[in-house]
């Protein structure tokens, strides 16, 4: 018989003074197991983090990291003059520094669930969250390594696959002729070459890709000719094949680049209602007024005003069926609903019943069908970017057990993950993201 009696020494039985709940039911072997589960699923997912210079952040020593490197020396070109010292050059460091910040999620088991389940509910969970860390921890990396500033966009090919223009913008991307093909992974590895970006292993670069964009180029011939007696030898998770020296490594948490919505979630976007030239009357609650003001139907809110400013947005020319060019939004106010773009439009802009112009988001791409997604593609040197490893706060496993947790009736049990991270691009011109459509641009979403 059992009475719980809580006591500074925790919780004990009444009848012997034995401890009930001071610790909680997990051995340390079954918390090794579950830890195992989480890392062996989490680290599959950890695509960017494996090609980042690794950086130790030893317990007790702060919650940064500071990388340093030597500046470079120019060249001396200069003949020396006879009994004349030259002047030398100054010789110092520059340093770069990040903080590690926290992140983690659980979920929550109830009783019942673990009792009735007829799988392993724990194990699952266990197995799902190291899922799901994996993904968050490369993510994270991945969105610094998006702050590049190094771009190269696909080359535009007519309908005899020659190159009839190179973008400038990511909105200037169609669907159908802006394929990441190898001629473009060529230009890539010749802009790291020539930036003297360091080799990564046996004299390569590599790239992350995304499946989608990987389809593409799978598909064209030079890379199934590349690969037709090539033995497989991969070293980094993920790797998928090489050409024109570049290792490709596939991740689905490659970036996608699409579009947001102008007004709400379920209306992506605007409708032209009337616009005027060379209107002075009113005044922007937000960015700036232009010659170029658009009324619009939808009634705009405070945020939704703010937000448009600074987005690039796609024309839709009802009268012809088809995107008719990009413009950028550089003010808005909801008084009287207004817009104003920072260059006239391409098409005259119309509001009738039956035919209404609309603007789409312009972030992503074109297709005849509206925005489309953009993909990048991430090519890297050696060291381009540094990731902190945290003593004692890597990827970890907690699980509450219903004795600690489930409340005064034990209902429930939480499983969940926990790890800090930091990542920083250290040299720009070691790497560059390559951004282009493809096949399926249409029905990918951003990520």
């Amino acid at each position: 018989m059992n009475l719980t009696v809580n006591t500074t020494a925790g919780d004990v039985n009444a009848f012997d003074a034995s401890a009930l709940h001071t610790t909680g039911a997990m051995s340390s072997a079954m918390k090794t197991y579950y830890d195992t589960e989480l890392l062996e699923n989490a680290r599959p997912r950890l695509i960017f983090s494996q090609l980042g210079k690794s950086q130790f952040l030893p317990a007790g020593h702060g919650d940064s990291v500071q990388w340093r490197k030597w500046n470079t020396f120019d060249k001396s070109l200069t003949p020396l003059t006879e009994g004349v010292i030259p002047s030398g050059q100054k010789f110092g460091q520059s340093a770069i520094s990040v903080s590690v910040q926290q992140y983690g999620d659980y979920a929550a088991i109830s009783d019942r669930l673990n009792l009735h389940a007829v799988d392993n509910v724990l194990l699952g969970a266990a197995e799902e969250m190291g899922a799901a860390g994996g993904e968050t921890a490369d993510t994270l990396v991945r969105n610094e390594l998006c702050t590049g500033t190094c771009v190269l966009y696909a080359d535009t090919l007519d309908e005899n696959g020659a190159v009839s223009a190179t973008p400038a913008y990511r909105c200037e991307l169609q669907a159908d002729n802006n394929r990441l093909t190898p001629d473009v992974v060529n230009k890539a590895y010749t802009f790291l070459k020539k930036q003297k970006a360091p080799f990564f292993e046996g004299n390569k670069y590599v790239a992350v890709i995304h499946p989608s964009a990987a389809y593409d180029l799978r598909s064209h011939p030079d890379w199934m000719e590349a690969h037709k007696y090539a033995a497989a030898r991969e070293i980094f998770e993920g790797e998928i094949g090489e050409l024109h020296g570049v290792r490709f490594v596939e991740s689905t948490e490659a970036p996608i680049f699409n579009g947001g919505s102008l007004f709400t979630d379920a209306q992506r976007n605007l409708t032209v209602g009337a616009s005027v030239t060379n209107d002075s009357t009113a005044s922007a609650q937000f960015g700036v007024t232009s010659a170029y003001k658009v009324t619009v139907k939808e009634t705009l809110t405070d945020a939704i005003a703010e937000a448009l400013v600074g987005r690039k947005v796609h024309i839709f020319d009802t009268s012809a069926n088809k995107l008719a060019g990009t413009v950028e939004i550089v003010g808005a106010t909801v008084t009287g609903n207004y817009i104003w773009l920072g260059s006239e439009a391409p098409v005259a802009l119309s509001a009738t019943s039956n035919a209404e112009d609309t603007l789409w988001p312009g972030e992503g791409g074109d297709s005849q069908s509206g925005p489309c997604a953009v993909y990048g593609t991430l090519f890297f040197g050696k060291d381009a970017f540094g990731v902190v490893d945290p003593e004692g706060m890597g990827m970890e496993m907690i699980i509450k057990d219903a004795s600690q947790i489930g409340g005064p009736l034990n209902q429930f049990s939480t499983v969940g993950y926990k790890f800090e991270s930091a990542a920083r691009i250290l040299y720009q011109n070691r790497m560059v993201r390559v951004e282009s459509c493809s096949a399926y641009s249409t029905v990918d979403e951003a990520n």
